[in-house]
């Protein structure tokens, strides 16, 4: 494959680790409304590993033991900031405001000079994840910043 070749990607997909992964199925299905696909559990009837899907997107997760991060020489994970495509972000939010109920409600959805409206909301894991949906092509840049794309560059 020469280097102006595109690989044959087929998607990509948080592979996130939780030390209860059975527990972090439970809550993703819940309050997200993801699916699952997948489940392998172990022989105590515990989830080691799972695939979710959020529409065409799927999320991989696992469950690890404190003994994991201390063979990579950490003392845990650190999260990681999931970013959920939607196609209306307060219906998201509404649903995820009312599965949560008084645990940890998010702050509302907040327009962005980038076009889009957005929401954030941790999960049990320390993961963050924001659901997107994308309101404008118009972005609003600040004096003297500049968008580039692919050879062309925006003054704003």
């Amino acid at each position: 494959m020469s280097s102006e070749q595109e690989p044959g990607y087929l998607g990509l997909a948080p592979y996130l680790y939780y030390s209860d992964a059975t527990a972090a199925v439970e809550w993703l299905t819940r309050v997200f409304g993801f699916t699952e696909e997948v489940r392998f559990e172990d022989a105590s009837g515990e989830v080691f590993q799972a695939t979710l899907c959020a529409g065409a997107g799927r999320v991989q997760l696992a469950g690890v033991g404190p003994e994991y991060w201390t063979a990579k020489g950490v003392e845990g994970p650190v999260g990681q900031l999931n970013i959920i495509y939607v196609t209306d972000v307060d219906e998201q939010y509404e649903r995820v405001r009312t599965a949560l109920g008084d645990d940890a409600v998010p702050e509302p959805p907040q327009d962005q000079p980038y076009g889009a409206r957005v929401f954030t909301v941790a999960d049990p894991g320390g993961n963050s994840w924001t659901f997107w949906e994308q309101t404008s092509e118009t972005v609003e840049l600040p004096s003297g910043w500049r968008e580039v794309r692919s050879g062309d560059v925006r003054e704003h």
